[in-house]
C-alpha cells in the first residue's frame, strides 16, 4: 500500500521575531503598519461567535452586546424563513454551481431572481453578480470607451471609483451633491459621445441622499445617462422600500441601478445591475466580473427570492426601520452630538473629528455593551473621523435608548459633550 510523504514548506527568507520578513518589502510593510498604528487608524477585527443580529456574541465578552453598526437594515440576516429556504434549495439544487453563468452556471432560479429584481425596481432587465463591488467594477468598461465620459460624485463608494479607474472614458468629478458643479462638468463633457453620470443613492459614510430628481433633469438637459448605486437604500428607503429612486420620485428616469443583496436584502453576498435592457445585454457579453466569476450559489438565490416576496407583501420592516431611525437621530441631536446625513437615512454618522478619539470612543462603547466602530482615514477624509451608527428594524426602542445613553455618558467623559 502506497504511503504519502508530508510536504513541508521551507522559507528561504529570514524573518524577525513575530513573523515579520526581514527583506526590503517586509521592512517597508512593517513601517507602514507602524505608521498606521501611530496614527490611531489601525483596524483590528472583533470576532463574533453568533449569528448577525441585534444582540450578538463576541469572543471578548461573556455577555452579548448590542450591534449598532451592521448593514442589517431590515433585520433579515438571521431570519428563520430565509434560513429554511436556503436549506431547502441547497438540498434540491446543491451547494454551488462550479461554473460561471454562460458555461453551465445558470439555473432557472437565477433567472427567476433576476426577474423578481426587475419587477421590484420596475426596470427592463437584471444581471446578477457575486457582489455589488463586482457589479460596479464590471459596469463602465463594458460599454464606455475613450470617446465617452463618466461624471462621478466625489464621495461615491470605493467600488464605483475602482470601476471608473478600470474604464478608458474621460473622467470628471463633481463636488458632493453640488448641482451647479455637476452642470459645469456636463457642459465640459459635451465633446464626448456618451455621458454617464454616476452617484450613490445614499452615501455610505455620510447618510446623505443624492438629489436624484434634479440630477435627472440635468441628465435630460445634457443628453446623459444616469447610474445610481442603491446599496444603502434598496429594501427600505422610499414609501415601499424601493430605494432612493423611489424616495426621489425618479424610478422611471434612471438608466442603471446597481445594488447589493448583502445588506438590507438578506445580508449574505451577491449584487446586481438592473435597468435598460440594451445595457444589460452588453454586460452579459462583456462584463468581466460576470464572465469570470462563479454564479451566485443556489441556496442564496432561493433565500433572496423569499426576500423579495417579503418586501412585496408588506412595508412593516421598512416602517419599523424608519421609526427607529427618526428616534435615534432625534435623541442624539437633542443631546448635542453632531450627526451627518438626512433624517430618514438609517446611516447616522456621529462626527468626532480625531481618529484616535473615534477608536477610543468605540472601544469604550463596547465596554458598555454597545458594538460600534470608529471610522477614520483612509475610509473617510482626514480630520473627519466618526462613529457610523446604522439602525435596524431588529432594534427595539429600548435598545436604541440604551445605545444613546451610552453615547451621552462616554461623550461627557471624553469632552465631546459638556459635563
Amino acid at each position: 500500500m502506497a504511503t504519502s510523504t508530508p510536504v513541508t514548506a521551507t522559507s528561504t527568507t529570514p524573518s524577525t521575531p513575530g513573523g515579520a520578513r526581514n527583506d526590503t518589502c517586509g521592512r517597508a510593510l512593517q513601517q507602514l503598519v507602524t505608521d498606521i498604528k501611530n496614527a490611531g487608524t489601525y483596524k483590528a477585527e472583533r470576532i463574533i461567535n453568533t449569528a448577525q443580529r441585534a444582540n450578538l456574541g463576541v469572543t471578548t465578552s461573556t455577555e452579548e452586546v448590542l450591534c449598532m453598526c451592521a448593514n442589517n437594515y431590515l433585520g433579515l440576516s438571521d431570519n428563520p424563513t430565509l434560513i429554511a429556504e436556503a436549506k431547502r434549495i441547497m438540498d434540491e439544487r446543491g451547494f454551488g454551481m462550479s461554473s460561471v453563468r454562460f458555461i453551465c452556471g445558470t439555473q432557472d432560479i437565477h433567472k427567476q431572481l433576476e426577474n423578481k429584481i426587475s419587477e421590484f425596481h420596475r426596470t427592463e432587465d437584471t444581471i446578477l453578480y457575486a457582489s455589488c463591488f463586482d457589479a460596479n467594477a464590471g459596469l463602465f468598461e463594458a460599454f464606455l470607451t475613450d470617446q465617452d465620459a463618466i461624471i462621478s460624485d466625489e464621495l461615491n463608494h470605493a467600488s464605483i471609483i475602482d470601476g471608473v479607474r478600470l474604464c478608458k472614458a474621460v473622467r470628471y468629478r463633481y463636488l458632493h451633491r453640488d448641482l451647479a458643479d455637476l452642470e459645469a462638468k456636463l457642459k465640459e463633457a459635451q465633446a464626448q459621445r456618451i455621458r454617464c453620470v454616476c452617484t450613490d443613492g445614499v452615501f455610505s459614510m455620510d447618510g446623505t441622499i443624492a438629489p436624484l430628481a434634479a440630477i435627472c433633469d440635468l441628465c435630460a438637459k445634457y443628453d446623459a445617462i444616469l447610474m445610481v448605486d442603491e446599496s444603502h437604500a434598496a429594501g427600505f428607503l422610499g414609501r415601499t422600500g424601493r430605494g432612493a429612486c423611489e424616495h426621489c420620485g425618479v424610478m422611471d428616469r434612471v438608466d442603471i441601478i446597481n445594488s447589493t443583496l448583502g445588506k438590507a436584502l438578506g445580508g449574505a453576498s451577491g449584487g446586481y445591475t438592473t435597468g435598460r435592457r440594451d445595457i444589460i445585454e452588453i454586460l452579459r457579453q462583456r462584463s468581466r466580473p460576470y464572465l469570470f466569476s462563479n454564479s451566485v450559489p443556489p441556496p442564496l438565490v432561493g433565500a433572496y427570492l423569499k426576500v423579495f416576496d417579503i418586501l412585496s407583501s408588506s412595508t412593516e420592516l421598512r416602517d419599523t426601520l424608519e421609526r427607529n431611525t427618526l428616534h435615534f437621530r432625534k435623541r442624539m441631536k437633542a443631546a448635542g452630538f453632531n450627526l451627518r446625513g438626512d433624517d430618514v437615512a438609517p446611516i447616522a454618522p456621529v462626527m468626532l473629528g480625531d481618529a484616535r478619539l473615534a477608536t477610543e470612543f468605540a472601544n469604550d462603547m463596547l465596554q458598555k455593551g454597545i458594538y460600534v466602530i470608529g471610522f477614520s482615514f483612509p475610509v473617510v477624509p482626514r480630520g473627519l473621523a466618526r462613529i457610523r451608527v446604522q439602525l435596524s428594524a431588529a432594534h427595539t426602542i429600548a435598545q436604541i435608548d440604551k445605545a444613546v445613553d451610552a453615547f451621552i455618558e462616554i461623550g461627557k467623559a471624553k469632552g465631546v459633550l459638556p459635563p
